[in-house]
């Protein structure tokens, strides 16, 4: 999936987090008002339509993540943001809970220069905010190419009754 616009509606953004496994990732934007879809997928690396498998070998470079479309008319970009430092360790390196590697890498993929300035000085705020006693290891970049992760990691607790 390119990066062009998957909605018409002007109120609608997107945003591409990393921050872990994308289950969790997906559900906690998933309740969050004004967070209008989800999509787990793969971003981040070199290799064209990677599958779950060879994401998880840690050769293709990419990071699970979630496409998040919101609409600005409900939340603000600032509110995604901090949704998106409550629900993750942004200061481990390559790694979430137990799970390690490159891919639970913490991760944000912007859509626009004026996301990702917003983005980087959200870091900085909360990174001088002491709510975390190391530093910040969040990669900020342009989002270049996402890839839709297979459909039966799509609403993955949601089809498993978890939460």
């Amino acid at each position: 999936m390119c990066v062009e616009s998957i909605t018409e509606n002007p109120s609608i953004k997107k945003i591409i987090f990393g921050a872990g496994c994308f289950w969790g990732v997906e559900s906690t934007f998933g309740h969050v008002h004004g967070v209008v879809n989800t999509v787990c997928g793969y971003a981040g690396g070199h290799v064209i339509n990677p599958t779950y498998k060879q994401v998880c070998d840690g050769h293709t470079g990419h990071a699970e993540v979630v496409l998040v479309e919101y609409d600005t008319s409900i939340i603000s970009f600032d509110d995604l943001m901090e949704v998106f430092w409550h629900c993750h360790d942004p200061t481990t390196k390559d790694r979430q809970g137990p799970d390690i590697g490159s891919q639970y890498r913490s991760a944000i993929y912007c859509f626009t220069p004026q996301q990702q300035a917003a983005a980087c000085l959200s870091r900085e705020r909360t990174e001088q905010s002491g709510r975390f006693k190391s530093a910040i290891v969040t990669e900020i970049l342009p989002a270049v190419q996402f890839y839709p992760a297979e459909e039966y990691h799509q609403r993955y607790f949601e089809k498993h009754g978890i939460l």
